[in-house]
């Protein structure tokens, strides 16, 4: 069943083509296309365009509909070109000729971008809550092991002292910067597109702010147009969401390999959480991590993806939009593993540094004799270069007395502004 079938018959190779893998990816949306149905007819019946008498039909047909989706057993199958054309395909069976109504001042346009928008509202909502997971997680790490002694690197070269409550908590506050961009993308979908129809509105006296309530979105896409030019710009905002998220786990990841490593042995996980080697017995691989850290690489370059689909599109609707769909929902299934896999990984975390007791590190300390020897009166330069000539003379002597105190510092992480950005900005 094609919805724009006027009689005639299309190629085989023409619809295998333009339909693509649509039936598949449409199977996630059909909770939304039948929500928005359901909002579509209630809003139809005030009109009086459907009756009361049909609307009575309609309505438990559409819930028997959101039931089978939500047990699974809802198909989409070869004769059907998408979700929309079997849901009113399904729905028609169920209650008769009413059923052809649904359609009545929709486009499959609208219909789509409604789907959409619930869609990555609701995934994005999930996304919160898993980045928060994690944000506690790391937090708690920070707080109990705020006192471990973690070298800091510059050009991948030891520089200063650091620690992991630093180290943990630096990674929980860039994952509040991730969620200003999540909640960015949530206000872009939490907009009404239904009504838009092709993307020019419609003759009908349809009651846009009605479907709006009905839908749970806090404010309509007021111009026609403009709703159908957020295809491809929704999922542009969510995409750049996901790539942020991504940057920061991505970073984490390439941390944790290099920690793992028995030249560092700062950090290891329990043998059950690692892989092997085929032929080198030792091994302990950080295999969750090197694939955290690609998949998180891959989602970067999505809105460079979507990017190059649709910036130089005319305003109005173009087939091009379905070539989105795979990688968008692909890149929300994959942020999602992520953040669920570090969390996981995370609560199991074994932390080794012995860094005090290791002389390697002892240079790190260079910066805290030049601070001791400017408190003491002399200039920063002078102090400098008479730390520079006591390594390389050999009389330098590490003080690994650490006095720092300022906000942010290893010596006052305070914990609880993080927390308070936090608990804002997941309001």
């Amino acid at each position: 069943m094609k919805l724009w079938n006027k009689g005639t018959t299309t190629e085989a190779l023409i619809l295998d083509f333009t339909v693509g893998n649509d039936r598949e990816l449409d199977l996630k949306l059909a909770k939304y296309d039948i929500q928005g149905s359901i909002a579509h007819a209630r809003m139809l019946n005030e009109i009086k365009i459907i009756t009361d008498e049909e609307i009575a039909l309609i309505i438990p047909a559409l819930d028997k509909l959101l039931k089978e989706v939500a047990s699974g057993s809802f198909t989409i199958e070869e004769e059907f070109e998408d979700v929309h054309s079997k849901v009113e395909f399904a729905l028609t069976e169920m209650v008769g000729e009413c059923g052809k109504k649904i359609h009545t001042a929709r486009s499959r346009n609208d219909q789509v971008l409604v789907d959409l928008h619930l869609y990555a509202k609701d995934e994005l909502q999930e996304i919160k809550e898993l980045i928060s997971s994690l944000f506690n997680t790391l937090m708690d790490l920070a707080e109990t092991h705020k006192e471990e002694i973690l070298p800091g690197y510059t050009h991948t070269q030891v520089a200063m002292p650091s620690s992991f409550g630093l180290w943990f908590s630096a990674y929980a506050e860039c994952l509040i910067d991730d969620l200003q961009f999540v909640n960015a993308a949530l206000k872009i979908a939490d907009q009404n597109p239904l009504g838009s129809a092709a993307g020019f509105g419609s003759s009908f006296p349809i009651d846009r702010e009605r479907t709006t309530e009905l839908l749970g979105f806090s404010e309509l896409k007021v111009n026609s147009v403009a709703a159908q030019m957020s295809r491809g710009k929704l999922e542009k905002s969510v995409a750049f969401a996901l790539a942020s998220i991504s940057g920061t786990l991505s970073k984490l990841s390439s941390d944790i390999c290099l920690y793992m490593c028995q030249n560092f042995g700062f950090i290891g996980f329990p043998k059950h959480l690692t892989t092997g080697s085929s032929i080198m017995p030792h091994k302990h691989n950080p295999d969750v991590f090197e694939l955290v850290r690609a998949k998180s690489n891959q989602i970067q370059n999505l809105p460079a993806e979507i990017g190059w689909i649709t910036n130089n599109l005319t305003s109005g609707y173009h087939r091009d939009f379905q070539q989105l769909k795979e990688a968008f929902m692909n890149g929300l299934d994959s942020v999602k593993q992520n953040l669920e896999v570090t969390y996981y990984m995370l609560q199991h975390i074994e932390i080794k540094s012995q860094v005090k007791e290791n002389d390697m590190y002892d240079d790190m300390y260079s910066v805290e004799r030049l601070n001791e020897l400017v408190i003491q009166g002399q200039s920063f330069r002078e102090a400098y270069k008479q730390v520079g000539n006591e390594i390389e003379s050999g009389t330098y002597t590490a003080n690994k007395m650490l006095d720092h105190t300022h906000i942010g510092s290893l010596g006052n992480l305070r914990l609880d502004l993080i927390k308070a950005k936090h608990i804002e900005v997941q309001q």
